[in-house]
């Protein structure tokens, strides 16, 4: 990666090559003038969908590990539920009447499993979905291309 300078001297990281900047000859003509302000935007628009892409597979991968850590904890508590659930309506079997120790302890359980799956979508919907680092580094962008213009 290459680091550009921005207007204001802000530097960004952009992957590829970097802009080239046109030699300081006032005698270039306007023709070429423009192509090179077309092959810098291409160039720039070129690093600027990298630098999304890049951003948003981070973005998915940390989504991904939060998913997995939602459907791991379900399923070891389901497991951990299913042997307590047995033990718990046994005992309380010898107090009350089977059906009703088996309904307790099925709501206990489905409270916690909520619980659970709650946490974890908390976590999911904390992810902020919209690559903010792209939009910033694009509005410079559109800045400095503004300032080239002029």
């Amino acid at each position: 990666m290459q680091n550009l300078e921005r207007p204001g001297g802000a530097q960004a990281a952009l992957p590829g090559t970097p802009l080239q900047q046109p030699p300081q000859n006032s005698e270039r003509s306007l023709a070429e003038l423009l192509r090179d302000l077309a092959q810098q935007t291409t160039t720039l628009v070129r690093d600027e969908v990298r630098l999304a892409q890049n951003e948003m597979t981070q973005k998915a991968a940390q989504a991904g590990k939060d998913a997995g850590m939602v459907a791991g904890g379900a399923a070891i508590a389901h497991a951990g539920a299913l042997a307590i659930t047995a033990g718990i309506i046994i005992a309380l079997g010898q107090l009350i009447a089977p059906w009703l120790a088996a309904l307790i302890v099925g709501v206990v359980i489905v409270g916690v499993g909520y619980a659970l799956a709650q946490k974890g979508m908390t976590a999911l919907k904390r992810i902020d979905p919209v690559p903010r680092a792209t939009v910033q580094t694009l509005k410079e962008d559109q800045q400095w291309a503004r300032s080239q213009i002029r």
